[in-house]
């Protein structure tokens, strides 16, 4: 069929090339079949033309398009395949059996937890629970994953097995060795275990810190690495990030300012995690953020705090796979996220009820809940 212009392109046409936004990102896929919406994310990226590779791919009883072939009908509703950045975007459905495993997790976590001042940690035990866990990481979502259940005090049992989940898949993001996975997975599970060994009332004062009581807290990641010392199994990359997921690039963190190459790549990735569930979970003094403002504000932190390299895989991939998904705006609007700027991930574009609203453009808004 060729050219047309927009004012002749209908629901249900077969896209013959990539449709690029003036910037030269991929807004839709070559062979896409043209949906009622994406006309308007057409009309909002101000595209006139799209080279379309027939008329119809066919169209039901009920007069709605279907795809040439139902192997390519069930492909694209398989795939999410929706306006984006050049790739097939969908989120995975979260499986009972994730929660399950997740719950179990939490459970051994926490008995681990109360036991390490007495005796060694049952780190086979703990390793053969998150292996189960793991087979279902590609259902596991960071961004939308939250605990079905989640009693006031065990807020430290579910910030460590989800630091330990999005500590091992942010590791498989980064294409690190697959022998470092686990152990990854274990500096994000056991970082704050020195917790223990804080004073409770310091630990959970609602209200601001003094210098001592800081300092006391502070001494959390010296008391972890001196636990996970005594313990088999775990490697010091392990216990380094128990040590070091609080130190700075820039030097600035603590207990040792180091900097730079100095703080091991564990601890990176662990620092990373723990901002990301410390602000995403529910605590009994404080409401859980958006987890898009906190992808902002770990973003703004990778310059001179965080690494900036890992920051940029974390955000480039957790939000990689939200265009399509369901979200609350800061206004109480539904809506659907319709493309997603790999410049600027965090402020995609969201249809609210036909209408496109540019988040890069209004910033008094922002995604408060993704709802999936």
């Amino acid at each position: 069929m060729g050219l047309i212009t927009l004012s002749e392109v209908k629901p249900g046409l077969k896209l013959g090339n990539d449709v690029q936004t003036l910037r030269g990102n991929v807004l839709f896929q070559k062979g896409k079949v043209i949906l009622p919406k994406d006309v308007e994310v057409l009309r909002a990226f101000m595209i006139h033309q799209v080279d379309i590779e027939q008329e119809r791919t066919g169209a039901s009883s009920t007069g709605k398009a279907l795809p040439t072939s139902s192997s390519q009908a069930a492909g694209n509703e398989k795939n999410g395949e929706r306006a984006g950045n050049g790739s097939s975007t969908v989120s995975a459905p979260v499986l009972p059996s994730l929660y399950e495993e997740y719950e179990k997790m939490v459970a051994l976590t926490k008995n681990a937890f109360l036991s390490s001042l007495a005796a060694e940690l049952p780190v086979y035990e703990i390793r053969t629970q998150l292996e189960v866990l793991f087979t279902h990481i590609k259902q596991y979502n960071v961004l939308t994953f939250s605990p079905r259940v989640m009693q006031e005090h065990d807020y430290v049992y579910h910030h460590a097995v989800l630091s330990a989940i999005t500590s091992y898949q942010l590791a498989q993001w980064m294409d690190l060795p697959s022998k470092d996975w686990m152990q990854v997975a274990f500096a994000g599970l056991f970082h704050d275990i020195g917790n223990n060994k804080v004073d409770p009332q310091i630990l959970h004062k609602p209200s601001t810190l003094t210098a001592s009581e800081q300092e006391e807290i502070r001494q959390h990641t010296k008391y972890g690495y001196q636990v996970l010392k005594q313990a088999k199994a775990i490697n010091e990359g392990a216990r380094l990030a128990a040590l070091q997921h609080h130190e700075k690039v820039d030097g600035s963190g603590y207990p040792l300012q180091l900097s730079g190459t100095q703080i091991h790549i564990y601890a990176k990735i662990v620092a990373i995690a723990d901002i990301f569930h410390a602000m995403t979970l529910e605590k009994i003094y404080r409401k859980a953020q958006s987890p898009y403002l906190v992808l902002e504000q770990i973003q703004s932190e990778a310059f001179g705090k965080l690494d900036p390299a890992i920051v940029n895989v974390f955000i480039q991939r957790s939000t990689q796979i939200h265009n399509g998904i369901r979200v609350k705006l800061s206004n109480n609007q539904i809506g659907e996220i319709v493309f997603s700027d790999r410049d600027h991930p965090t402020r995609p574009m969201v249809s609210v009820e036909g209408t496109i609203i540019n988040l890069m453009q209004q910033r008094q808004l922002h995604i408060q809940e993704v709802m999936g």
